[in-house]
């Protein structure tokens, strides 16, 4: 069987190889796998409780497609390096397409189990879209221009670990969503502090080659999404779905109910 590094080759120096390859498609099918159980344990919870499983299917099933292209050699371009141990390096941009979609659900997952009010949460979700963005923007920066994104989008995802530190956590209504919120905050803190050292290391100063960054990426995401989305589901059956306040919007569910309780600001706002 042709590698498929052979048949989408990279015009880079520095670039992916047969055994990274091999690596990526394990990932892949990881991910894969763990989507169709996702989405089976969706499937046995009662109509009206499935919002946080039909997140965690979607955030891998992103995740499934994008290290299938990555595991191809595909989604990614040659970008002239700022430090010369290659002249060129291969950046896999499909890479931050994929953190683009899945960060902020991950973050949504989280902070539903919270008091935060709509402006804080979307402010919240929108600094981990500039952060993405930031270092997207940066990778493909030949030029040492490249720090600057980087500390941009360091100082975003300060503001999300701020924000879950000092105000999910507090806001959190029950004794057992502080439980919840504060253990995924702080898997989800420590997980995310290792990208920015793996960017810097590889993307930014091209120190790890192509194939150590795969690894260091591979490993992080393995822990930040499967890992991280079947304990945290797992946890939830343990919690009241009903007390996160998540209503479905539909006018049906507000047959029968009074107009003064119909006005009364929500506690949530997503669609269970």
């Amino acid at each position: 069987m042709v590698n498929p590094v052979t048949v989408n080759p990279s015009s880079a120096a520095r670039r992916l190889s047969v055994g990274a390859s091999d690596w990526l498609w394990v990932v892949t099918g990881i991910m894969g796998v763990s989507a169709l159980m996702v989405l089976m344990w969706s499937k046995l919870q009662p109509h009206g409780s499935r919002a946080f499983h039909h997140m965690a299917t979607a955030i891998l099933t992103v995740s499934t497609i994008a290290y299938f292209a990555m595991a191809s050699n595909l989604g990614q371009t040659s970008v002239r390096t700022e430090f010369r141990s290659g002249p060129t390096r291969s950046i896999f941009y499909v890479r931050y397409i994929q953190w683009f979609i899945n960060a902020p659900l991950i973050l949504l997952m989280l902070l539903l189990t919270t008091g935060l009010t709509l402006s804080d949460i979307f402010l919240t979700l929108f600094m981990i879209l500039v952060t993405v963005v930031a270092g997207l923007v940066g990778a493909l920066t030949p030029t040492s221009y490249k720090w600057g994104f980087y500390v941009f989008g360091n100082l975003t995802l300060l503001y999300v670990f701020f924000t879950l530190i000092f105000s999910g956590g507090p806001g959190s209504r029950l004794l057992s969503h502080k439980t919840l919120f504060g253990r995924g905050a702080g898997y989800t803190i420590f997980i995310w502090m290792l990208y920015p050292i793996c960017w810097a290391f590889s993307e930014g100063a091209n120190v790890l080659t192509v194939d150590h960054e795969m690894i260091f990426y591979g490993i992080l995401d393995l822990f930040a999404g499967p890992l991280f989305l079947f304990m945290y589901l797992a946890v939830l059956r343990s919690i009241d779905y009903d007390s996160f306040g998540l209503q479905s919007g539909k006018a049906s569910d507000y047959v029968g109910v009074r107009p003064s309780e119909k006005s009364r600001p929500p506690e949530s706002i997503i669609a269970a």
